[in-house]
């Protein structure tokens, strides 16, 4: 399927429910509450302006010689996150009225001070709750991420490398919102828990390198005893991969690429083995490759595996790996994602599960997508601590 019409497939859709939203929420928080014409026209301008500004909310970020391109950009994806709770809230309340009513068997209030204060009372609250709670996830989202610690029995992980940390970075999404001062402050916070190695799993970019590459440079200074490696996300692909991965090399990080390394010394070492995203070969790349990236590996050595999606996890638990390490999912981001996130992938949403012998982590990543918000599934960097299993 050309990309054209992917694209087409995912906007239009998107598009439509977002200008349904807008005018569901002009009509109940600003029409049935006001008969002001002055209320009701800036009420129109309000969310017109929210529903054309969001959809252009990224390219209006993304005009970075601006201080007040980028705040504006961030302000209309703030606006999107907040048409989702209000719409929520709204759409929940008209609910609960509505089996009130049944429940009770009353008819409909007959007088109109009546309705409209019944209309007051839900457009209050329901803006309230949505600003409430759209305030809290833009707080969160910028918020440093949570260090998580997860212990994980690697089978074949030899004596003297027990305890090695691994610290893993996922889902960053440097773009027109993230950049150099959340760059900077995430590689202090990674280098702060002096780590053995260092692993960006996949979507670091939403941008080209001639937008990104002054922000993305920060990347260098990652500091781990055995170094930092990458591999590829989907939005990699979206914003250019071959020029992102010929990038990322210079700044002193390792690639891999359907490829498998040595970590340790001849006394003690792991195989850390790189793939790239699953969704590649969409873009017309070689992709995914696990066989690959395992050729020549003795099967009884230790095993990591970097893959930016958790799929294909039965395969890799075939295969004898003992630990993936993925991204992808953000653990839904907002609720209720979450939810829906829980419901597509089960338990490798987020968090650490296990199949046979072998063990995934999924993290919930440090950055974001689309609205600058996370709720019910904060950011996190994990450190993954190995034992012998």
């Amino acid at each position: 399927m050309p990309q054209w019409l992917r694209m087409a497939l995912f906007l239009v859709p998107v598009t439509t429910l977002l200008a349904v939203a807008h005018v569901y929420l002009y009509r109940r928080l600003v029409r049935d509450v006001t008969a002001s014409g002055a209320l009701r026209r800036a009420g129109k301008g309000l969310f017109a302006g929210g529903l054309v500004g969001s959809l252009g909310a990224r390219m209006v970020g993304a005009m970075f010689s601006s201080e007040v391109a980028w705040w504006t950009g961030i302000a209309l994806l703030v606006w999107m996150g907040l048409v989702l709770y209000l719409l929520m809230f709204t759409l929940g309340l008209d609910v609960v009225r509505s089996v009130l009513a049944r429940v009770r068997k009353a008819p409909e209030p007959p007088s109109p001070e009546r309705r409209a204060f019944l209309a007051r009372g839900i457009a209050a609250g329901a803006t309230v709750a949505g600003a409430t709670v759209s305030s809290f996830g833009a707080w969160r989202a910028f918020h440093p991420p949570d260090v998580r610690d997860i212990p994980v029995r690697l089978p074949g992980l030899p004596k003297a490398l027990e305890g090695f940390t691994l610290v893993q970075l996922t889902d960053i999404h440097i773009g027109g919102v993230l950049q150099r001062r959340f760059v900077d402050e995430l590689v202090a916070r990674a280098n702060a828990l002096k780590p053995d190695l260092i692993a960006v799993t996949g979507d670091l970019v939403d941008g080209t390198v001639p937008e990104l590459g002054r922000y993305v440079e920060g990347f260098g200074a990652l500091k781990a005893r055995h170094g930092a490696y990458f591999v590829t996300g989907n939005h990699d692909y979206y914003s250019g991969v071959e020029a992102w991965t010929e990038f990322v090399r210079g700044l002193g990080i390792t690639v891999l690429r359907n490829r498998t390394v040595s970590i340790g010394d001849a006394g003690a070492s792991f195989d850390l083995i790189g793939v790239d995203d699953w969704s590649a070969s969409r873009f017309g790349e070689a992709g995914y490759d696990l066989d690959a990236a395992l050729q020549g590996r003795r099967p009884d050595r230790a095993s990591v595996l970097l893959a930016h999606q958790p799929s294909n996890f039965e395969v890799v638990a075939r295969r004898g790996l003992g630990l993936q390490i993925s991204g992808h999912t953000h653990g839904g981001q907002m609720f209720p994602g979450n939810v829906v996130g829980h419901l597509i992938w089960g338990d490798q949403n987020a968090g650490l599960s296990r199949l046979a012998e072998s063990h995934l982590y999924v993290s919930r990543g440090c950055g974001f997508v689309g609205p600058p918000m996370r709720v019910a599934a904060p950011p996190e960097i994990a450190r993954i601590i190995l034992l012998p299993g």
